[in-house]
Formats: C-alpha cells, sequence, structure tokens
C-alpha cells in the first residue's frame, strides 16, 4: 500500500499532525515516483531544448504532465483512503479538476482524490446495511459511479477554480517581489510553491515572461534562476541519503541523478513533504543562492529547460560561468547543512535500530546472576545437612 513509502509519524501536537499530513501527501506521489522519472526522461530527451529532439516523441509530454501524472496522484489518494474503490472514484474526480485546466494539477489531484474516495467510503458505510442480498454488487457499481461524477463536477466547479486562484495569487506575490527589487526574499514564496507543484506556474507563467523582456535589454536575465536552480533541492536530496531516514536513503541516488542531471525537480518534492520543517532548507538555499547570483552579476540568456545542470550550462553567457555555478554551489552547500541539522545528523535513526537490544545483556546477566544464586543456595543447604 501507499502508505508504506514514508515512515510513520507517532507523537500528538501540531508538529506530529504536520508530519502526518505531509506524510499522507507524499505518500500520494512516492509511489508514482517511476512515472515521473518516464516524464521526466521523455522531457529531458525529446523537447525542443533536450538532448535529441524529436517533435513526434515530445507531444508525450503535455499529455503525462497535465493528464496522467495527476490522475495517478488521485488514483494513489483514493486508493489510501478507502482500497481499489476509493482509487477508481478517486482518478475520476480528478478528471474534474484536470479538464479545462492549463497548468498541472497535482495539488488539486491531491485534495480531490482522497475526498471523494472518504465521501464513497461513507456511503458505502449506509448502503452496506440496507442492500439486500443480490444486489450489492449493482448498488456498488452504482454508488460508486454516481459519486465519482458528482465529485468530478465538483472538481471542475470548485476545486479546480480555487487551485488556480491560489497559483495566480503565488505568482502575483512573486512578481510583487521581484518589482521591488527584493530577490533574495522571493526563495520565501518560491520554494513552498514549487514543493506544492506549482513551480511550472510561477517559472514560465511570471519569471519567465519578465526574464525575456530583462535579457532583450541586458542580453542575460537573473529572474530564469530563481525557481530553477538545482542546487536547493540537491543538498536537500544530500542530506536525505546521509542522515534522512534508513528506509529512504536507498531511494536518494537515483533521485540526485533525476534531479541534478535530468532536472526534474519534482523528484525531490515528496521528500519535502514527509518532513514538512525541511522545507527552511530549500527557502534558505535558494534565498542564498540568489544573494550569490546578484552578487557575482549571474545571468542566463533563455529559461533552462528543464532545470538541470545542463541545461544552465547551456543558456549561460560567454564568460559566465563563474557566478552560475558559484550560486549553484552555495545554494546547495546551504540547503544540505541546514536540512542535515533540521534532521539531527541521523541521530534520531539510532534508537530506531537499537531499541529493541540493549534490554537482551540485561536480561541474560540478571538471569546468570539468579542461576548463581540458587547454585549458592543448593550448596549450602548441603553442606548443613
Amino acid at each position: 500500500m501507499a502508505d508504506t513509502y514514508t515512515p510513520p509519524v507517532v507523537g500528538t501536537g501540531i508538529k506530529a499532525s504536520i508530519q502526518r499530513l505531509g506524510g499522507h501527501l507524499a505518500g500520494m506521489i512516492m509511489p508514482n515516483i517511476g512515472a515521473f522519472i518516464a516524464w521526466g526522461l521523455i522531457t529531458a530527451l525529446f523537447i525542443p531544448t533536450g538532448w535529441v529532439p524529436n517533435e513526434m516523441f515530445a507531444k508525450l509530454v503535455g499529455p503525462i504532465i497535465t493528464m496522467l501524472l495527476p490522475i495517478l496522484i488521485g488514483y494513489t489518494g483514493g486508493r489510501m483512503v478507502h482500497g481499489q474503490r476509493g482509487a477508481v472514484v478517486g482518478a475520476v474526480a480528478t478528471m474534474g479538476v484536470v479538464v479545462g485546466a492549463d497548468i498541472p494539477m497535482f495539488l488539486g489531484a491531491m485534495v480531490i482524490g482522497p475526498l471523494a474516495a472518504f465521501v464513497l467510503k461513507y456511503v458505502d458505510r449506509f448502503t452496506e446495511e440496507r442492500t439486500k442480498a443480490g444486489f450489492e454488487m449493482l448498488v456498488d457499481n452504482f454508488t460508486a459511479g454516481i459519486v465519482g461524477g458528482a465529485m468530478a463536477l465538483l472538481g471542475a466547479w470548485g476545486i479546480g477554480p480555487i487551485v488556480r486562484v491560489v497559483t495566480t495569487t503565488a505568482g502575483d506575490a512573486v512578481e510583487w517581489l521581484i518589482t521591488r527589487d527584493l530577490l533574495p526574499i522571493a526563495s520565501v514564496l518560491i520554494e513552498p510553491a514549487k514543493v506544492l507543484f506549482l513551480n511550472n506556474a510561477i517559472n514560465h507563467g511570471v519569471l519567465g515572461p519578465l526574464g525575456v523582456v530583462q535579457a532583450k535589454e541586458a542580453g542575460k536575465s537573473i529572474l530564469f534562476m530563481l525557481e530553477s536552480n538545482p542546487g536547493p533541492g540537491l543538498g536537500l536530496l544530500l542530506a536525505y541519503l546521509f542522515f534522512g531516514p534508513r528506509q529512504l536513503r536507498p531511494s536518494t541516488p537515483a533521485a540526485i541523478i533525476i534531479h541534478f542531471f535530468g532536472g526534474i525537480h519534482e523528484i525531490y518534492f515528496p521528500y519535502v513533504l514527509m518532513k514538512p520543517r525541511l522545507i527552511l532548507a530549500t527557502i534558505l538555499g535558494g534565498a542564498a543562492g540568489v544573494f550569490t547570483f546578484l552578487v557575482t552579476g549571474a545571468g542566463l540568456v533563455a529559461t533552462p529547460s528543464p532545470g538541470s545542470i545542463f541545461a544552465y550550462i547551456a543558456v549561460t553567457p560567454k564568460g559566465g560561468w563563474f557566478g552560475v555555478i558559484l550560486g549553484i554551489l552555495v545554494a546547495a552547500g546551504v540547503s544540505f547543512l541546514v536540512a542535515a541539522v533540521l534532521l539531527g545528523f541521523g541521530r534520531g535513526e539510532k534508537p530506531e535500530e537499537t531499541q529493541d537490544q540493549p534490554e537482551t545483556p540485561a536480561v541474560d546477566e540478571a538471569a546468570d546472576a539468579e542461576t548463581e544464586a540458587g547454585d549458592k543456595a543448593d550448596a549450602t543447604r548441603t553442606q548443613g545437612a
């Protein structure tokens, strides 16, 4: 099941609740990482700015990110709530937020999928005791169809527009910071928005057009680098590799390759969602990178697409290598250090591995002592006799 992809959260309170919510959100993404990787490879290879551009294969990129991936997320979210029936209803409901949207509806899918399954779960409880024998399949199919269709309509009418409003608001806020020369502070909005899969909307909807205007005037633009910098994500994944939960460490090398060399930043978002406090690492790393770009006067001539180190090199103007590479390294270093601190440098993993071991020697010693005492008592009684 999907929830086995994320470590369990124990405890109560606000912190545990936030971690539990993040775990559920990550649980919808982690089982579908293979699909994200497939989309990332197709994107990196076949888009016009890819390694081997191919017009026919590039047609796969749009439908996968706008249709397939959100539906898989909604399907997985529904399955987490109400098994296979919830998965089917979650996928149907996700179509409501997908149709007519001009941005990838990952956030909408993470809302509507579990919500539809939750509604169906209570409908099933209501009909289970009131359905006569022999009509179970008929009632189950019709209730699933009715709930799925109704939630799809709700998604198209309500949830989809709400997500679009959130996306537009985030983009306007970033633009407000840019126009007031507060670029490092923009990371406070950009990094959380990225984790909620609003990265494409901010990059291509706000930063890209503004960067094109600036590049025409100055020959390069720093705006192309605010969202696409692979440094913060690289630092976070490296911290997970060395200090993260042990059951997740084997997955991070592949994620690092896809993120840094393939430019698919979506691969690291679930790692933040599992431990939401790590968003501080990406924010500080992103801000440090932007500050470095400002100090060194770095800029790109076009949007790096996808946001990989190779794409950065390809659109770096002549003589601008130092500032670009330094900004990426500084962002990665700051993100790694902050994430390592927030992960406790892996110290939190030791009790989980050894919590059952310390008691064994103590129990054995107690048993040996008891046996030795019994032998001495027997010997004393024998001598007295």
